[in-house]
């Protein structure tokens, strides 16, 4: 294993961004004593302060959003001035490439190459993107019976309540802000309390970007922050993404609020590998599919389903392969898995291997018997063979870097299983029948399908669950769908 060294000292002058501050109308207010420690994954040590947000600050955040809503100071701009401003905001990413991914790999323990290559990158696209579509956001004009002039007219929702998770703090919180903004809402962003640094970063680039004040508010902390967010009756939509638990929750109170309302939620998808596949290919695939972002990734292929002549030989090739990942420092340039984001992501992954010790599960690769012997919160490559189908390895998210594997002997066998589960956001075949692929792909209850690869995005190409994964997507022009609403104008001739 890598040794976890110290981050150089330029990696933790960043996190002095905005200790215990809220950006809260275009300004930013310091919270003197309410603060929660920002830890670095990879030492276990403190690194900054957030601002723990109470109800009051949720409130004055969602106001502000309001004002500059009914201002129209953002809403009334051309479709191309907002998308101006998006470019720039894009431009401004791509110029601070290396702090934000820095940033986001002390923050989150993701590895630097990726969080360079992926989040940052992925996170200037997606406003170049949108920023793009805002040009073209108008309705139509329709044929009526009646002697009417009818037209539709798309406009924006409102106030957004933007509720991202730890993992990808950046995509996923841009994912919803550069839509968002495009349509011409204002956003109240609440980021994960555990990974919250770039979005406070953010806040200060969207403004030189030309957001006006109040457009863009950041309010950070835990339940408490979350829950008056979720409710506050200024709030025009809530876009959640994160655990299918609490999905659930925000679900129920925007039904109660009659609000729209977007959750993409957690994940438990198959790749599905038939004896025609290339052997090595898919073996690669499969390391890539579990071990990304340390499995902390919903979209993740955290289950192998091997047609039975190549079983017993991909399983020996990945647990040989598991052994090989880099595990390390995070700043490292080499490292392929960082530790986990926090103590309690780890202690899960933790309580599922010894439970799979207990059960007789065939556990394989270097998780099976290593621990860390470092301060971070680090877990290793584990493969999980010959598991039942009902068992909760199979069936709940671990959110790891654990790997099960099945056997399965026919396509119609594949496909039932990897239909049964309560999730449906992704899912994979590793096929040399390309007749197969397509006919496969249509049987798969799931929103994404990735045929002999695992894990390639665009911002074009829209995402989202099927069942207990969640209901909206996100990006392409389907993302800006979910911040628009039309109406209708008929004039009498």
């Amino acid at each position: 294993m890598t040794s976890i060294a110290n981050p150089p000292a330029e990696a933790t002058t960043a996190t002095a961004i905005r200790p215990g501050q809220l950006f809260i109308g275009g300004a930013w207010e310091t919270v003197p004593d309410r603060r929660r420690p920002v830890i670095d994954p990879a030492t276990g040590s403190e690194i900054s302060t957030i601002a723990e947000a109470d109800a009051d600050d949720v409130a004055r955040a969602v106001r502000a959003a309001r004002q500059a809503f009914d201002a129209g100071s953002w809403c009334g701009l051309p479709g191309r001035a907002r998308g101006r401003v998006l470019l720039a905001a894009a431009a401004l990413v791509r110029e601070h490439r290396e702090e934000l991914a820095r940033l986001e790999s002390l923050d989150t323990g993701k590895p630097i190459m990726f969080s360079r290559m992926i989040d940052v990158d992925t996170t200037a696209q997606m406003f170049e993107y949108y920023g793009s579509l805002a040009a073209s956001i108008e309705g139509s004009v329709r044929s009526t019976a009646a002697p009417m002039m009818a037209y539709t007219r798309r406009e924006a929702l409102g106030v957004v309540a933007a509720i991202t998770p730890f993992n990808f703090p950046l995509v996923l919180s841009v994912s919803k802000i550069a839509p968002a903004l495009a349509a011409g809402n204002t956003v109240v962003h609440k980021p994960s309390e555990e990974t919250s640094l770039t979005a406070l970063r953010m806040a200060d680039l969207l403004t030189e970007a030309g957001v006006p004040a109040g457009v863009f508010n950041v309010i950070t902390g835990g339940s408490e922050a979350g829950r008056a967010l979720t409710e506050a009756p200024g709030v025009d939509k809530v876009a959640f993404t994160g655990s299918t638990a609490v999905g659930r929750a925000i679900a129920a109170a925007a039904g109660q609020n009659l609000q729209h309302v977007t959750v993409e939620l957690g994940g438990k998808s198959a790749n599905i590998v038939f004896a025609d596949a290339d052997v090595h290919q898919a073996v690669t695939t499969a390391i890539n599919g579990f071990v990304y972002n340390t499995g902390q990734f919903c979209m993740a292929g955290s289950r192998l389903l091997v047609e039975r002549p190549i079983y017993d030989q991909v399983v020996e090739a990945i647990a040989a392969a598991a052994e090989h990942v880099p595990v390390g420092d995070p700043l490292d340039e080499g490292t392929v898995i960082g530790p986990m984001t926090g103590p309690r992501h780890l202690e899960k992954v933790r309580a599922f291997l010894r439970r799979a010790a207990e059960d007789e599960v065939r556990v394989l690769g270097p998780g099976a018997s290593w621990e860390s012997d470092t301060a971070g919160y680090f877990a290793r490559p584990t493969v999980l063979a010959d598991v039942a189908q009902d068992s909760p390895f199979v069936q709940e998210e671990i959110f790891g870097p654990v790997l099960t594997v099945q056997p399965f002997d026919t396509e119609e066998e594949a496909i039932r299983l990897a239909n049964d589960t309560p999730y449906g956001l992704a899912a994979g075949i590793q096929t040399a029948d390309v007749t197969r692929a397509h006919r496969v792909a249509a049987a798969l209850q799931a929103g994404l399908v990735w045929v002999n690869g695992w894990g390639v995005l665009d911002v074009a190409m829209p995402i989202g669950g099927y069942k207990a994964s969640g209901y909206g997507r996100e990006c392409g022009p389907e993302g800006l769908d979910e911040y628009l609403q039309t109406k209708s104008v008929l004039i009498s001739l």
